[in-house]
């Protein structure tokens, strides 16, 4: 669940669902053509694939991974020092075409802490998110293992407990034993048309080929998804109000089928700005840090804007992305304000700042990306200032995020330095690479993709469906090493201006 970034934020963003530095050399004698032809994928080049991707990505020691595959099923191991970094790279290996599933045995060698220590970390780290510091859990960890209990209203909410507890270092495991309060029944065929209605309106699933039954609150989900990515996608779409349970057992990963669906029909339907509109309201309502607040939205010929007030920075970054997952969204302005719980305090504001900024290092120490880095804090009225020097484009993006959660935080101005810079490459390496990026993206039909390099600026040419194509195609060429990327790609789907 994917979902990330890197050598600029927009490679950053998608890394937190499509993750991706160096090319193996042996890599570029594997024939993605015969593979096509035959629509099977050997192990072999899913495995180097896998490797490739790993090897690419800030955020995972590839070298201290190894990669096998068998029928398409990969096995992760090899130790990493946190536990961000192990799902990482089963989230880097699901978004290679053909690899059906992930076994992950990578094993979590953090750093050393008492689990009184990670335990008093994770309780402030609950208690510091603006979204689940409401929520009744309680925190015990055993040998570095965590273990949460309580109860919560949803299931989303339960996720996002084990998400924040998961990201404090020194963190080997989290197991939840969070129970999800079911507030009424719900009939099974409005279950079954809410889930339908979320798969069909999220950019990351082409819902056409996937079944769904509904029995008693139980969710069976079987048929065809075209990447392991958006299985776990789909997965996570069908938790809604009065599921008690979702199966996903009998849904298979077939990338080949999913290509094929979208080369003979007409996939990406046109969305009306009504249904657009329904279609947003409903991911905020299943999303906690979001559902809180009354946002008011609007559509207009797929433009979307989003207005009202949230008490947290993270609220609003997440409202956006939110919108961009949508289908029939083009484009989201986010004119969101963010209005911190100050309240009355009896300290004058130097003394508000200072504490603020307090909280913001203590966030930044917890995070396994960014407890490292000596970064600068300066606080004034809300605002943040980052500074210092950070060794990857993922340390600084994961910085700004971690600010963004914290509780007071309104907006975040991040001038930290990166050490990394672009690596110049021949014109042709570019090409190649960018080439096996697109083919072993399950994202791109590479078919629909031209490649042009002059002096590191790459241009894409060519038709595709969908705007998420046509972003993606983006990410691959910085993945493959472009300097600056030219997208004159057009959408046969997508807004009027890019339409051929």
């Amino acid at each position: 669940m994917l979902f990330c970034q890197l050598r600029h934020h927009r490679v950053t963003q998608r890394r937190n669902w499509i993750l991706s530095f160096i090319a193996i050399v042996s890599f570029f004698t594997i024939s993605p053509i015969l593979a096509a032809e035959t629509k099977d994928i050997k192990d072999i080049d899913i495995t180097l694939a896998v490797d490739r991707q790993l090897q690419k990505d800030e955020g995972v020691p590839a070298h201290l991974i190894d990669a096998r595959t068998k029928d398409g099923i990969v096995t992760l191991s090899g130790p990493v020092e946190n536990l961000l970094a192990r799902e990482r790279a089963a989230e880097i290996a699901a978004t290679v075409k053909g690899v059906r599933s992930v076994i992950n045995l990578i094993d979590v060698l953090s750093i050393i802490r008492t689990d009184a220590q990670i335990r008093t970390d994770v309780e402030h780290a609950l208690l510091d998110d603006p979204a689940t510091d409401l929520f009744d859990v309680k925190v015990n960890v055993q040998n570095g293992k965590v273990m949460l209990t309580g109860m919560v209203d949803s299931w989303q909410e339960e996720q996002l407990c084990v998400l924040v507890a998961k990201g404090v270092i020194g963190v080997k495991a989290v197991k939840s034993k969070i129970e999800v309060s079911q507030k009424s029944r719900r009939p099974d065929d409005e279950i079954k048309a809410e889930i339908e209605r979320r798969l069909a309106y999220d950019v990351w699933v082409d819902e056409a080929l996937i079944d769904i039954k509904v029995l008693g609150g139980n969710v069976i989900l079987s048929g065809t998804a075209g990447s392991l990515a958006e299985k776990t996608r789909a997965f996570r779409s069908a938790w809604v109000a009065g599921v008690t349970s979702v199966e996903d057992k009998d849904l298979v990963v077939d990338w080949s089928r999913s290509r094929e669906l979208r080369r003979t029909t007409e996939n990406y339907p046109m969305k009306s700005d009504k249904e657009i509109k329904q279609a947003i309201k409903e991911a905020f309502f299943y999303d906690p840090r979001i559902s809180p607040f009354k946002l008011a939205v609007s559509v207009e010929n797929g433009v979307v804007a989003l207005n009202g007030q949230v008490n947290n920075l993270k609220a609003k970054r997440v409202a956006e992305q939110d919108a961009n997952n949508t289908v029939g969204v083009w484009l989201v302005r986010n004119h969101i304000k963010v209005r911190p719980d100050i309240g009355p305090h009896s300290s004058p504001k130097p003394d508000v700042d200072a504490e603020l900024a307090k909280k913001i290092r203590l966030a930044l120490l917890r995070n396994p990306y960014t407890h490292q880095h000596e970064i600068g804090v300066t606080v004034n009225n809300h605002l943040v200032m980052l500074d210092g020097t950070v060794n990857s484009n993922l340390a600084k993006t994961k910085a700004e995020d971690v600010v963004s959660a914290v509780r007071g935080v309104a907006a975040v101005t991040n001038n930290l330095r990166v050490m990394k810079t672009w690596t110049p490459k021949d014109d042709w390496e570019i090409k190649k690479n960018i080439e096996d990026e697109l083919w072993w993206s399950p994202f791109v039909d590479e078919d629909d993709v031209a490649i042009t390099v002059t002096d590191g600026t790459v241009t894409l040419i060519g038709v595709v469906d969908s705007l998420r194509e046509r972003r993606v195609a983006t990410e691959n060429a910085y993945e493959g090493g472009a300097k600056h990327v030219r997208n004159e790609l057009k959408v046969r789907y997508g807004p009027e201006a890019l339409r051929p």
